[in-house]
């Protein structure tokens, strides 16, 4: 099986310096369609779906490789030997924010620039961190995915998504949901809201954007700043952008934020 059909990789742009956009839990590389065209004149823009989404060969699929964040990483890792990345700007979206800082500290000579967007290195309240869940909040949210993944997605993606004045935005989301694998995301969804990736965060060299949204129902403010002091130089920026997918709801503001930085 090759890496570029595994995770069904498309690259595209003229430029030499590579920027790799990696999507969150639940959707595919269609989530940064309104933002990739703008860094195709001047990089070389590569797109993937995880294993399990999207256009991905869902027979990679390994739950055990994949019962932590590390394997999703390591594939990331993978990619970077296979297409020859140096120096390159990695793009990770929630819970890919936390899969892109977990690779770039495996291979800083890959990714030297990351672009964290909505991210969060613990969904779950532990004494002061405030991650914006309790365990069991965390808890009855898997097992009502458990017994019953489309009403979960139908009501969660438009929760997620925020922007209740545009509702075709929360409807796409609940649809992308639906389309992953039951078994897949189930077991993605546990990975994801029971990670705890804080004390990963120290030992981050590359330059760091934290792109953060007001009402933010996955990752509140407090975990945006949480973040922004444990990461040694990064920057935060509170984007003009309301909910936890920027990259659908306020592309303009996520690439303006992204080109001020690299």
């Amino acid at each position: 099986m090759s890496i570029i059909a595994r995770n069904n990789i498309k690259i595209s742009g003229n430029g030499d310096r590579p920027i790799l956009f990696i999507h969150g839990f639940g959707c595919d590389q269609a989530m940064w369609r309104y933002v990739t065209p703008h860094f195709e004149d001047g990089f070389r823009v590569i797109t993937i779906d995880q294993v399990g989404a999207g256009g991905s060969d869902l027979t990679a699929y390994d739950p055990q490789k994949y019962s932590s964040l590390n394997g999703y990483a390591a594939d990331i890792g993978e990619i970077g030997t296979e297409l020859g990345l140096r120096n390159g700007i990695l793009v990770g979206h929630s819970v890919s924010a936390m899969i892109g800082t977990l690779a770039s500290i495996a291979a800083p000579e890959m990714f030297d620039t990351l672009v964290l967007v909505a991210p969060s290195p613990r969904y779950i309240d532990d004494g002061d961190y405030e991650g914006g869940f309790t365990s069991g909040d965390i808890e009855e949210l898997l097992e009502a995915f458990d017994e019953n993944p489309l009403a979960w997605s139908a009501s969660m993606g438009p929760a997620i998504m925020g922007n209740p004045d545009r509702p075709e935005l929360g409807q796409e989301l609940a649809e992308s949901f639906c389309r992953t694998d039951p078994e897949i995301a189930r077991q993605f969804a546990r990975v994801t809201f029971t990670s705890d990736n804080r004390a990963d965060l120290p030992h981050v060299t590359a330059r760091t954007l934290i792109l953060q949204c007001r009402d933010d129902f996955i990752a509140p403010e407090a975990v945006g700043i949480y973040i922004h002091e444990r990461i040694p130089g990064s920057e935060l920026v509170l984007l003009d952008a309301t909910g936890h997918c920027p990259n659908l709801s306020a592309p303009d503001a996520v690439v303006h934020a992204i080109k001020a930085f690299v």
